[in-house]
């Protein structure tokens, strides 16, 4: 690789949230050198971005995965995407700090992976050694707390156990950790209190961590779900991050204008933030009490019947003969995914100056949901450019410099001389998502040149396999 690598006359979209402006920029090594008028002769390598946006590279500030970075590290769903940062351990369940043989959710969001390390400390080295294709920064999941500190999960942890979590918790903040996640959704988080959550999240204010939450419910409770979040990170002293935001089930839609009016109020009191992706179906593990009779929902892998996967669940049901909760139980364990929200409040959600993006993607799904391969191009393609949504500027700040500065990944999310050259390449009037629910794994459109760390990491329609780049990330200049 070349050492000096000169992207020139390109619309630069710095990822502040201004306006684009044309120049070049020199990346020298892993650092941006210069962004300006620059003397060809200075580079060692000149690529030509007329008509095309440089960008910071995007952070994916909600994925799952913690384990795929080691499983398979070319990680072309994501930088294919023009991602060169993912943040692992949300909805509450990461990887570290944990060492069982046994899975911790049906199914597993983080798949067949073993929890196998017992400090964050010890997944970064492997990350490390591992040179994925792109950055990897963690948060701390809950969940896989309880699993290590308490010996059943169907209740609130006591005194002793509180204090174990938090301890560990301390110790992966002082690894790197970018904060907590929980997620009191699932049943193995669900008995969590809020002095649980609290006393725990607390344990990662002294650092300056964040506390992400895939809320104890979308559906009917949301707002009492939302100010139970918000109690936890005010009584914790964390900023909350509020997981892929949205109203669940028919009779919650246009329900966002309640939810974002409540967010603006706690934004008064305390630092919030939230995150969203371009879609109006979600996905997670299948779940009978999920099952209404009236979305439609695509299985997306069946341990018992795996044959099952990418067919509706209402006509498997018509197949068999059973209602659709019953053909729910049968497939179980397994994932789908839920169409259960509507097109008006995601747009009010995308729109949401406080919104990031955030895949949610689960990799190891046997036919996962199209966001795993197409968020970022969806929301700069069909969101931005086709319908008008979000000027590029905003949509560009939403994936890199607003990520950046919720979850302190300093020198990063910002095109200025002396930060790391993760830069995006790409073609606005062409970029787009192909994936769909039927053909999940599709390479999206339109994003030319990726480098991570001053590497080139992707080209659009090469076929040759570029060197990976990525590292472990630490909160704040630790990197």
């Amino acid at each position: 690789m070349p050492s000096t690598i000169l992207l020139r006359n390109g619309l630069i979209v710095d990822g502040s949230g201004k306006a684009g402006y044309r120049a070049d920029v020199l990346l020298d090594g892993e650092l941006i050198a210069q962004v300006g008028t620059i003397d060809p002769a200075t580079a060692e390598e000149t690529i030509d971005c007329s008509g095309l946006v440089v960008a910071p590279g995007f952070i994916d500030v909600h994925t799952h995965d913690d384990a795929i970075v080691l499983d398979a590290p070319g990680m072309l769903p994501k930088i294919s995407q023009g991602v060169t940062t993912v943040v692992v351990g949300n909805c509450g369940i990461s990887l570290a700090p944990l060492q069982t043989e046994a899975p911790i959710e049906p199914l597993g969001l983080l798949g067949t992976q073993r929890f196998r390390f017992e400090r964050l400390a010890a997944y970064a080295d492997a990350v490390n050694a591992t040179r994925p294709a792109l950055n990897v920064a963690a948060l701390i999941g809950h969940t896989s707390l309880r699993a290590a500190a308490m010996p059943q999960l169907d209740r609130a942890a006591d005194a002793a156990e509180r204090a174990a979590m938090a301890g560990m918790l301390r110790q992966a903040m002082d690894d790197g950790a970018l904060g907590l996640s929980s997620g009191v959704f699932y049943e193995n988080a669900y008995a969590a209190d809020e002095r649980e959550l609290a006393e725990i999240a607390a344990a990662a204010a002294g650092a300056g961590g964040v506390y992400a939450t895939h809320i104890r419910t979308e559906l009917d409770g949301i707002l009492d779900a939302m100010q139970e979040a918000a109690r936890t990170a005010r009584h914790s002293g964390l900023p909350l991050v509020l997981s892929h935001h949205k109203c669940a089930g028919p009779a919650n839609w246009g329900r966002t204008r309640e939810t974002l009016a409540l967010m603006d109020r706690l934004a008064t009191r305390q630092p919030i933030g939230l995150d969203v992706y371009p879609y109006t179906a979600g996905s997670t593990v299948l779940r009978e009490d999920l099952v209404d009779g009236v979305i439609d929902i695509i299985i997306t892998g069946s341990e018992p019947h795996p044959e099952m996967a990418g067919k509706l669940l209402a006509d498997i049901a018509a197949l068999w003969g059973v209602d659709q909760r019953e053909a729910c139980r049968r497939l179980i364990p397994g994932g789908a995914c839920y169409f259960q929200m509507n097109e008006e409040d995601v747009r009010r959600v995308l729109a949401h100056p406080r919104t990031m993006i955030g895949s949610d993607g689960l990799p190891h799904d046997v036919r996962p949901h199209p966001r795993l391969w197409g968020t970022f191009p969806r929301v700069l393609g069909h969101y931005c450019r086709d319908i008008g949504l979000l000027q590029l500027e905003s949509a560009v700040f939403k994936m890199t410099g607003l990520p950046a500065a919720q979850f302190g990944l300093d020198k990063r999310g910002i095109i200025t001389p002396g930060n790391y050259a993760d830069i995006t390449v790409f073609d606005a009037q062409t970029i787009r998502d192909r994936a769909t629910f039927s053909e999940p794994d599709r390479v999206s459109e339109g994003v030319r040149h990726v480098f991570v760390n001053g590497g080139l990491g992707y080209e659009e329609n090469s076929s040759t396999a570029h060197s990976r780049h990525g590292r472990f990330l630490r909160r704040g200049l630790r990197d």
